[in-house]
């Protein structure tokens, strides 16, 4: 007899007792849920061996024309024709947006610092708005803070419209 261990946080566990109380207890639910999953058969994402994540080889035959296409595609977004099509697979099934390298690099940095310096605004503001109940801060400062706030969001609205306007590339939604 195979024997199952786990471990969960004191929350949670005492969430679930008091769920499975009245339903036969936690081993009884347990075993319930693991018997209705194992008849349901495996989900479609399932991968044997653990889930490895490994390149898979796709040959794909075409026209000489169209191959033109492609390398004329790929290499404006600086990619090899294999990348390129496999950017456009990926994209197609799981909506994954694919960059050239040097603009890829570039959002994702500027998303991160973004980000962060969003946070010590808001940081900052909390903190404005503390003093601000009890001295009385200047309305200017506050306004400032609003003013960076708002700038902030306007480029991190530019960093969505560019993931927009990539999923609008590959989406062939440009023409």
């Amino acid at each position: 007899m195979a024997i199952f261990n786990l471990s969960l946080d004191d929350d949670l566990a005492a969430r679930f007792d008091a769920w499975s109380a009245d339903r036969g207890g936690r081993f009884v639910v347990l075993r319930r849920l693991i018997d209705q999953a194992s008849r349901e058969g495996r989900p479609a994402a399932y991968t044997p061996g653990g889930g490895e994540r490994r390149p898979v080889r796709l040959a794909v035959w075409m026209h000489a024309t169209d191959e033109v296409g492609v390398a004329a595609a790929a290499a404006g977004m600086g990619l090899s024709r294999s990348a390129w099509a496999a950017a456009l697979i990926r994209h197609r099934l799981q909506g994954r947006p694919t960059f050239p390298p040097d603009q890829g690099v570039t959002l994702l940095a500027a998303q991160t610092e973004l980000r962060r310096i969003a946070v010590n605004v808001n940081q900052i503001a909390r903190a404005q708005n503390t003093v601000a109940k009890d001295s009385h801060a200047p309305d200017l400062e506050l306004a400032y803070l609003d003013d960076l706030r708002a700038e902030i969001r306007g480029h991190l609205r530019r960093i969505f419209e560019a993931f927009d306007g990539n999923h609008a590339y590959w989406s062939g939604s440009d023409r």
